[in-house]
């Protein structure tokens, strides 16, 4: 009992420690008679935590607010440029590789080939790109607090485990608990799109709203649900396969074995192939089979070509389709699109906007933004909401503050 006590001891500690930083985090300036308002924890508790927050240097005084009379409350702001975090995004043949400091500013950025397809030989050259990058950038960072990881997959968040990746066999790699050993540096490791779509409630399009849906279209198709601020992840840890819908019944053959499902009509490589294959049909446009990768599809679209307008507005009608489904089960606030292929956004949100209103509880499609990604450049981003995530929450705070919560 006496062990379950102290236990819970440090989860308040934990907890109403996240509570008083979020709110420095979020709202400063702002002064400890509002954050006790605001928090509705003791002045007393306010003025410990704000104490260690300051020894440790995740804090600082500024300006001292106006008053109407008396002692002018002192302001308080997070200090973000010290603390630094390695995130990185795993992709099929590479990764990207950006240093943030605690604000979300990018500081270094490099990609490289990781083309190994075992995952020994994947581990390997992934700690050989990280070492090289924090030695590279040594002199940019002045205290590493984590290093992030976001990847396709079937993840374990809590325990850093990665049990299934799209493109090569893995056997429960624990990579949170390898990279942390290796680099002594606490180590988060989530779903790339789940992550995109915190990184959106942080940073992006979604900052303003709750619970929100964001659709990514690349190499497959997916989706991320935050719901009351949070990552959607449900008990099984794998949530968000917008891209298995099966949309066409008489479609193509998706890899998972059904027919017609989304990811084989909206995807990159899908919507490239169909381009080439009306063009073997004698179909005109002023795009060539050489020439025809989504990027160029959608600039085609913009002005005006014929065939990339019909091929996008297809696929928009498809998305829309799926997006109809998602939006009568979880009523989101807004729904962010994602991929290169909001390159040709009008073309595609009209399309999905069509079957939005024609498939949608109007009362769930009222008010209903359906609006592009503010962080498609931003490759790592995602990765790094993992650790303003660790930081909200409580779990790296608490590490970080280490004995001065003693």
């Amino acid at each position: 009992m006496i062990y379950g006590q102290i236990g819970n001891i440090e989860l308040v500690k934990q907890l109403n420690s996240a509570v008083v930083y979020g709110l420095i985090d979020q709202q400063g300036p702002i002064s400890r008679i509002q954050i006790a308002e605001l928090s509705q924890l003791a002045p007393a508790s306010i003025t410990k935590i704000t104490r260690q927050l300051l020894e440790r240097g995740l804090i600082q005084e500024v300006e001292q607010q106006a008053s109407t009379g008396g002692r002018r409350a002192v302001s308080i702001i997070t200090e973000n440029r010290p603390f630094h975090t390695v995130a990185v995004r795993l992709g099929r043949n590479g990764a990207t590789i950006t240093l943030y400091n605690l604000s979300g500013k990018s500081i270094a950025e490099e990609s490289c080939l990781l083309p190994e397809r075992t995952q020994q030989a994947l581990e390997k050259g992934l700690l050989t790109a990280i070492g090289n990058f924090i030695n590279t950038y040594q002199h940019k960072i002045r205290e590493l607090i984590a290093i992030a990881v976001s990847l396709p997959g079937l993840i374990d968040p809590e325990n850093g485990v990665v049990k299934y990746m799209p493109h090569i066999s893995v056997d429960n790699w624990q990579l949170g608990n390898i990279i942390s050993e290796c680099f002594n540096v606490r180590c988060f490791i989530g779903h790339d799109i789940r992550s995109l779509a915190l990184a959106e409630h942080y940073f992006g399009a979604t900052q303003d709203c709750e619970d929100s849906m964001l659709i990514r279209i690349h190499r497959g198709t997916g989706a991320g649900f935050i719901i009351n601020g949070q990552i959607f992840l449900g008990k099984n840890r794998n949530v968000g396969e917008i891209g298995h819908i099966q949309v066409e019944p008489l479609g193509e053959r998706c890899y998972c074995g059904n027919f017609g499902c989304l990811e084989t009509i909206a995807s990159n490589s899908a919507i490239e192939q169909r381009v080439r294959h009306m063009l073997s049909q004698g179909y005109n446009s002023k795009l060539t089979p050489d020439d025809c990768g989504i990027v160029a599809i959608c600039k085609a679209a913009n002005k005006g070509d014929e065939l990339a307008v019909k091929v996008l507005n297809d696929v928009g009608h498809q998305l829309g389709k799926a997006i109809s489904i998602a939006i009568n089960l979880f009523n989101p606030q807004k729904v962010v699109i994602s991929g290169d292929i909001t390159i040709a956004e009008k073309t595609l949100l009209n399309a999905i906007q069509r079957c939005v209103d024609n498939q949608v509880l109007i009362n769930f499609r009222t008010n209903l933004p359906i609006v592009i990604s503010q962080l498609d450049h931003r490759s790592a981003i995602g990765s790094f909401a993992l650790v303003k995530r660790a930081m909200l929450n409580g779990i790296l705070l608490q590490h970080l503050m280490g004995e001065n919560n003693d």
